[in-house]
């Protein structure tokens, strides 16, 4: 019994043996098997004509025989590394000489050379047979040799690449630099534009302080009509011995440094007579202004609206009839594509509503509104005078109607900037090359503007130039066309003008001149003012009267 049982756990113990025999056997076998097709696959070259290419069973091979420790192997695949890393930077190097076009026909048959010669070491047949075709060790004499040749093609590789790199990164850099300029100055452009237009918007555009100012005397005067009733004109008005100046303006706050600069600078200021004309809507505010202000030395100050000139009415003006017309209303009003502004044919300036108001063309009729005058100082209500000015009504105008201050220099503000020479009739009358001068304290000679019959003038070029032909809108190229030959030069301490767009005029400059002008869209009742010449306006403003705080000026 005993022997039974020991012969059946016999049989049980040889048939598990038998098993993990078989077992073992089976994948000893499927071992060998993998081995096999791993040596005989042969790997293929690693570089091509043109690109370099690892394949997948070049790395096995490679890695299997890393793992037999074959230092040769090894080294091997360091030197095809080595070449690929090269043969890589060359091709991007000639992909630099496409895009920047530098010397681009020698330049990549170089690149195309060097690459070449890296991968032609690999189809050597030596090399070849002896290195990537053979399943048994490497030859160590050979793969020296080859290393020494790969190691040689890299030297001059790294060496032409060397004398080129910095001319690549240069022009590199200064394609970059060009396009960055490109882009800046394009948005320069713009900017220049949309701050142009943004500062006319500013510069025309009534604040709301000032608003409020005229809104308040206004409302002052209908509160006590008693107080605001009508002087009778005075005999000073029209007395020719007095020094009398015309001021023409819808600002009140602008008008009153006027007045006040003056007067207060005046040797004798009771021999002042100043003539406001302002326009209808604004003639309550500016008198209940100069009612409630004191002007020191007791100067005479006339307050009229220039709807009380009734000679000045579209039959007469031309420059009113133009007004009315549907062209010009267009010409400011819609918004066509032919009004689009460009710096060259239809400059923004040109557009400035002020061009609308008569209050802008008064000017030219300064004879027939005071006809018992000789001479008048026509001063703009952006200017403030520093100095005395009775000293200009001495001056020998040498019989000349127009005492002004030349503004050229150079070849810089001459006729030619103002009027259009290419129209015969300005081409054959006037000089290019003559000299332009300055509206803004003009002495005026109103004898000899009669004698002369300057008005009749004016009118005759001003319908003439009814389709902007001559000249663009303004005052300036009437001026310069009406006056012509007629003016005489001032002094140019004077009249110092700029201050109203040029931040680099001296102070030496300024404090030396008679009058200072604010001309230009930076006014100095305005925000956008520049800071280091406000203070020589604001220093003139009353600000004693209510109404100051009341608006809330931030002076």
């Amino acid at each position: 019994m005993a022997l039974i049982v020991r012969s059946s756990r016999g049989s049980a113990s040889s048939s598990v043996f038998s098993h993990r025999f078989f077992i073992s056997a089976l994948f000893a076998l499927l071992f060998f098997l993998t081995a096999s097709l791993l040596f005989s696959s042969r790997p293929t070259h690693f570089i091509t004509t043109s690109e370099t290419r690892t394949t997948g069973r070049a790395h096995t091979h490679r890695a299997f025989l890393a793992l037999k420790s074959d230092q040769f192997k090894t080294r091997l695949d360091l030197i095809h590394k080595h070449a690929t890393d090269h043969i890589v930077l060359v091709n991007a190097y000639g992909s630099y000489a496409r895009k920047l076009k530098i010397e681009i026909s020698k330049q990549l048959k170089v690149y195309e050379d060097l690459a070449k010669n890296i991968s032609d070491l690999t189809l050597k047949p030596i090399y070849r047979t002896a290195l990537y075709e053979t399943d048994g060790p490497l030859d160590e004499e050979v793969l020296k040799q080859f290393e020494k040749e790969v190691k040689d093609k890299i030297k001059i590789t790294r060496l032409i690449i060397g004398e080129t790199k910095e001319s690549y990164d240069n022009q590199l850099k200064i394609q970059k630099l060009k396009d960055t300029i490109f882009a800046v100055q394009d948005l320069l452009t713009k900017a220049k534009k949309n701050g142009a237009f943004a500062s006319l918007i500013a510069a025309k555009s009534t604040p709301k302080s000032l608003h409020c100012l005229a809104m308040q005397l206004m409302g002052e005067r209908i509160e006590h009509p008693e107080i605001y009733r009508d002087d009778e004109p005075k005999l000073e008005f029209e007395d020719p011995t007095l020094y009398h100046y015309a001021i023409f303006s819808d600002n009140v706050i602008a008008v009153s440094v006027v007045v006040n600069s003056t007067v207060t600078n005046a040797e004798e200021p009771w021999k002042h007579v100043f003539h406001i004309v302002t326009d209808k809507m604004n003639l309550a505010a500016m008198k209940v202004w100069f009612k409630n202000s004191t002007v020191e030395g007791s100067a005479v100050v006339e307050v009229k609206a220039v709807e009380e000139y009734t000679f000045l009415n579209s039959s007469y003006v031309p420059v009113l009839r133009q007004l009315e017309s549907a062209e010009l209303q267009k010409f400011y009003f819609e918004n066509g594509a032919e009004n689009t502004t460009n710096d060259e044919n239809n400059n923004i300036q040109f557009r400035n509503p002020k061009y609308l108001s008569m209050l802008n063309h008064l000017r030219f009729y300064l004879p027939e509104m005071y006809p018992k005058l000789h001479r008048i100082l026509f001063l703009d209500d952006d200017v403030v005078v520093q100095k005395d000015l009775t000293a200009l009504w001495k001056v020998d105008m040498d019989g000349k109607v127009n005492g002004a201050v030349e503004t050229c220099f150079g070849p810089f503000n001459r006729y030619a900037r103002y009027l259009n020479f290419s129209h015969p009739l300005i081409r054959d009358r006037f000089n290019p090359k003559a000299c332009a001068w300055a509206f803004g304290m003009n002495m005026f000679d109103l004898d000899a503007w009669r004698r002369e019959k300057l008005t009749d003038e004016y009118h005759y070029w001003q319908d003439l130039n009814e389709d902007r032909t001559l000249w663009q809108l303004g005052t300036l190229p009437p001026g310069l066309i009406t006056f012509y030959s007629r003016t005489k030069s001032l002094d140019k301490k004077w009249h110092v003008l700029g201050l109203g767009y040029n931040p680099s005029i001296s102070m030496d400059e300024i404090n030396n001149a008679a009058v200072i002008h604010f001309n230009g869209n930076m006014k100095p009742w305005l925000d956008i003012a520049m800071n280091q010449f406000k203070p020589l306006w604001t220093k003139y403003i009353n600000r004693t009267m209510t109404y100051m705080q009341m608006c809330n000026f931030g002076l």
